[in-house]
């Protein structure tokens, strides 16, 4: 399922495709207009050509396929008799832009941060049902001061909306004392989830065999739940892929073939088999480490099918190559049902010393959450896990690598020179790829280009554009602009990187205008600070 955006870059036209690993988040702003997948590079020429015929255009559109892409950096003026940066800004004047830029970068977050809410909300109301009021509010403040919440929740990532998804649809699930249960409500959220992210049937999969192994009824189950709520929701993605490709089109499969059987995602990176057991888990769970492995040996009976699908996922996971934090985010939740049972059992136990012996006495539960009412040692404890969380959540989310995101403000200052009658700024981020937000920080017509690296599929003896760069920076940037007027009037680069380049940049009266903090851990190629040149 294909979202499409229309973007102005300069003067050309592109409709941006987001990657079917977004699809279905309509308001996700895109990062790149770079298409991964060759349906999308197709539907791009279709819907080029469609929307230039509707507004009368007569230029010509190559027809761009990945394996034979070239850079839209060297790309040649579009000369056709309708300027498009003028048509852009008939549409959007300058004064309504900024009254809306605001909202236009952060709605997207604000819903996003609505639906997280909504989906804690839920799963508080589950946790009612399945312990009592004390034990769920432990394990509901357990959740509530994740720090991997709180860094990832209100992040326009299909990783969110799986995670959000999977709550709601946890509500609904025949969990053992759970009184919410509805099964056709349950399977249609995770028919939804997977079509967001088709790897959301991981997540699910031991929890749906779990529930066919204790109904009683199993064809009673799938035949009038799963196969009708299955079938549904395949054909109305289908339906609306086909619309936009205007082709028959499945995405799940597209998915599949292109992660897994031509393993395109390792082109973004590759970790060892044991990655999320030794580093992955334990940075996504946090200080709740400890809590959960005490928690699984109080609660293993009664969630074990959360265990399960805990293990599970780790474990599949790990058989893909390529690895990220953000891929175990579903099943955090399920975490912290044994992280508040451990913690409930913790604050609640006392020790007294009976015939030489220590023994171990659980007093009346606490009621309530209150630091106030608890003894010294309960306290600090509570105060340990909720500050060492707090720490870490701002500064992951207000600090670390806020570089990309400050720079994208900075250059949006300069749409009002491109909207004068002085010399329009011309842009080009010198970066690995995927490093910063691209149009969607910035909403107006202003030229900015970036390196690419469309993955490989196959094609003999590829490199892309970013490795080229800077295996010889300073030989791709003469090659790349061997005339001043082909210059860009704007470099933006990490530190790292100005000392191969100084050269260019003093032959070519580039000036250093600001410099951005990013990092206080630089790495590779990205360094802790981001600097913008400009021409004069």
């Amino acid at each position: 399922m294909m979202i499409v955006k229309i973007v102005f870059p300069g003067e050309s036209l592109f409709v941006t495709c987001i990657n079917i690993d977004t699809k279905m988040m309509f308001f996700v702003p895109h990062v790149k207009h770079t298409c991964l997948t060759g349906d999308c590079a197709d539907s791009q020429h279709v819907l080029m050509e469609n929307i230039r015929s509707r507004l009368k255009f007569v230029n010509k559109v190559e027809d761009v396929k990945l394996r034979k892409r070239k850079s839209q950096l060297y790309a040649k003026e579009d000369e056709s008799p309708l300027n498009i940066d003028s048509f852009c800004i008939s549409l959007w004047p300058n004064k309504r832009l900024k009254v809306t830029l605001v909202l236009q970068i952060w709605l997207p977050r604000m819903i996003q941060a609505l639906l997280a809410a909504f989906a804690d909300v839920k799963f508080f109301f589950l946790l009612r049902t399945l312990e009592s009021r004390d034990v769920a509010s432990w394990m509901f403040f357990c959740h509530l001061c994740s720090w991997f919440s709180w860094y990832c929740c209100t992040r326009t990532l299909t990783n969110s909306m799986e995670t959000t998804l999977t709550c709601l649809a946890l509500f609904y699930f025949p969990l053992p004392g759970s009184k919410t249960h509805s099964s056709k409500k349950y399977l249609a959220l995770v028919a939804l989830a997977v079509i967001v992210r088709p790897t959301a049937l991981i997540v699910w999969f031991p929890l749906l065999m779990y529930h066919f192994w204790q109904e009683d009824n199993k064809l009673r189950l799938i035949t009038h739940n799963v196969i009708p709520i299955g079938a549904l929701a395949v054909v109305i993605s289908t339906a609306i892929d086909c619309i936009f490709y205007e082709k028959w089109t499945l995405v799940q499969f597209n998915f599949l073939k292109f992660n897994i059987f031509y393993g395109v995602a390792d082109f973004y990176g590759s970790h060892p088999w044991h990655w999320y057991f030794t580093q992955g888990f334990a940075v996504v769970i946090g200080p709740h480490l400890p809590l959960f492995l005490h928690g699984c040996t109080i609660a293993f009976r009664r969630y074990k099918v959360l265990l399960a699908a805990v293990v599970w996922t780790l474990v599949v996971y790990s058989l893909l190559p390529h690895k990220e934090f953000r891929f175990i985010y579903p099943v955090l939740p399920f975490c912290m049902v044994f992280c508040g049972k451990r913690l409930h059992f913790t604050l609640n136990m006392s020790f007294v010393l009976m015939n030489n012996q220590m023994c171990v006495l659980t007093p009346p539960p606490l009621t309530g959450i209150s630091l106030g009412s608890m003894k010294t040692w309960r306290r600090a404890t509570v105060s340990l896990l909720l500050v060492s969380n707090l720490v870490a959540a701002l500064y992951t989310g207000l600090i670390h690598q806020r570089g990309t995101l400050d720079v994208m403000s900075h250059l949006q200052t300069l749409c009002d020179v491109s909207n004068s009658s002085t010399s329009q700024p011309d842009v080009l981020l010198l970066m690995p790829c995927h490093s910063t937000p691209f149009y969607s920080h910035v909403h107006c017509p202003m030229k900015m280009r970036f390196l690419e690296c469309p993955p490989d599929l196959g094609e003999e003896g590829y490199v892309d554009e970013a490795d080229r760069f800077y295996d010889d920076p300073l030989q791709w940037l003469r090659t790349s602009f061997p005339y001043k007027s082909s210059l860009p009037t704007h470099l933006v680069l990490f530190d790292v990187l100005e000392t191969e380049i100084s050269g260019f940049l003093q032959g070519n009266n580039f000036v250093r205008t600001a410099e951005i903090f990013h990092t206080h851990f630089p790495e590779g190629r990205v360094g802790g600070s981001i600097f913008i040149y400009e021409r004069h």
